[in-house]
Protein backbone atom coordinates (compact mmCIF):
# COMPACT_ATOMS: atom_id res chain seq x y z
CA UNK A 1 0.00 0.00 0.00
CA UNK A 2 1.39 3.59 -1.01
CA UNK A 3 1.51 6.50 2.02
CA UNK A 4 -1.34 7.90 3.11
CA UNK A 5 -1.77 11.24 2.25
CA UNK A 6 -4.46 13.95 2.52
CA UNK A 7 -5.96 15.18 -0.91
CA UNK A 8 -9.03 17.43 -0.12
CA UNK A 9 -10.60 18.71 2.75
CA UNK A 10 -14.73 20.23 3.26
CA UNK A 11 -15.17 22.18 5.89
CA UNK A 12 -18.86 21.04 7.17
CA UNK A 13 -19.28 23.22 10.50
CA UNK A 14 -17.31 24.87 13.07
CA UNK A 15 -14.00 22.61 13.93
CA UNK A 16 -15.00 19.64 11.84
CA UNK A 17 -13.67 18.85 8.37
CA UNK A 18 -14.25 15.68 5.98
CA UNK A 19 -11.20 14.97 5.05
CA UNK A 20 -10.41 12.86 1.72
CA UNK A 21 -7.27 10.59 1.35
CA UNK A 22 -5.67 9.31 -1.84
CA UNK A 23 -7.37 6.07 -1.62
CA UNK A 24 -10.97 7.61 -1.75
CA UNK A 25 -11.25 7.03 2.36
CA UNK A 26 -13.51 10.01 3.70
CA UNK A 27 -12.97 10.64 7.45
CA UNK A 28 -15.15 13.49 9.36
CA UNK A 29 -13.29 14.80 12.26
CA UNK A 30 -13.88 17.11 14.86
CA UNK A 31 -11.01 18.94 15.73
CA UNK A 32 -12.80 21.08 18.85
CA UNK A 33 -11.94 18.23 21.51
CA UNK A 34 -8.62 18.25 21.16
CA UNK A 35 -8.24 22.50 20.38
CA UNK A 36 -10.43 23.23 23.45
CA UNK A 37 -8.35 20.80 25.84
CA UNK A 38 -4.79 20.77 25.23
CA UNK A 39 -4.41 24.03 26.84
CA UNK A 40 -1.22 25.14 24.89
CA UNK A 41 -0.93 28.84 24.16
CA UNK A 42 0.14 27.62 20.43
CA UNK A 43 -3.59 26.25 20.06
CA UNK A 44 -5.57 29.34 21.36
CA UNK A 45 -6.13 30.97 18.29
CA UNK A 46 -7.41 27.79 16.50
CA UNK A 47 -10.32 28.35 19.08
CA UNK A 48 -11.57 30.81 16.82
CA UNK A 49 -13.07 28.87 13.46
CA UNK A 50 -11.52 31.63 11.10
CA UNK A 51 -8.28 31.14 12.37
CA UNK A 52 -8.98 27.03 12.37
CA UNK A 53 -10.06 27.15 8.95
CA UNK A 54 -6.46 28.57 7.43
CA UNK A 55 -5.04 25.47 7.32
CA UNK A 56 -2.98 24.43 4.04
CA UNK A 57 -2.61 20.37 2.22
CA UNK A 58 1.18 20.33 2.00
CA UNK A 59 3.25 17.24 1.39
CA UNK A 60 -0.08 15.36 2.01
CA UNK A 61 -0.60 16.67 5.33
CA UNK A 62 -3.00 19.29 6.87
CA UNK A 63 -1.00 21.81 8.41
CA UNK A 64 -1.78 24.88 10.28
CA UNK A 65 0.52 28.20 9.91
CA UNK A 66 4.25 26.67 9.46
CA UNK A 67 3.39 23.03 11.36
CA UNK A 68 2.39 25.33 14.64
CA UNK A 69 -0.49 22.86 14.62
CA UNK A 70 -0.20 18.91 12.48
CA UNK A 71 -1.66 15.49 13.08
CA UNK A 72 -0.24 11.89 12.02
CA UNK A 73 -2.40 11.39 8.46
CA UNK A 74 -2.83 7.93 10.22
CA UNK A 75 -4.70 9.44 12.72
CA UNK A 76 -6.91 11.26 10.87
CA UNK A 77 -7.61 8.58 8.67
CA UNK A 78 -8.93 6.84 11.78
CA UNK A 79 -10.52 9.81 13.08
CA UNK A 80 -7.80 9.16 16.26
CA UNK A 81 -7.23 12.94 17.26
CA UNK A 82 -6.12 12.95 21.27
CA UNK A 83 -4.88 14.77 23.82
CA UNK A 84 -0.99 15.27 24.22
CA UNK A 85 -0.03 14.35 20.77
Amino acid sequence: MSELSVVDTRHLTGHILEITFNDGHRSVVDFAPFIFSVGHPDYEPYKNVDKFLTFEIEDGNLNWDDYTMIFPVEDLYSNRIVRGR
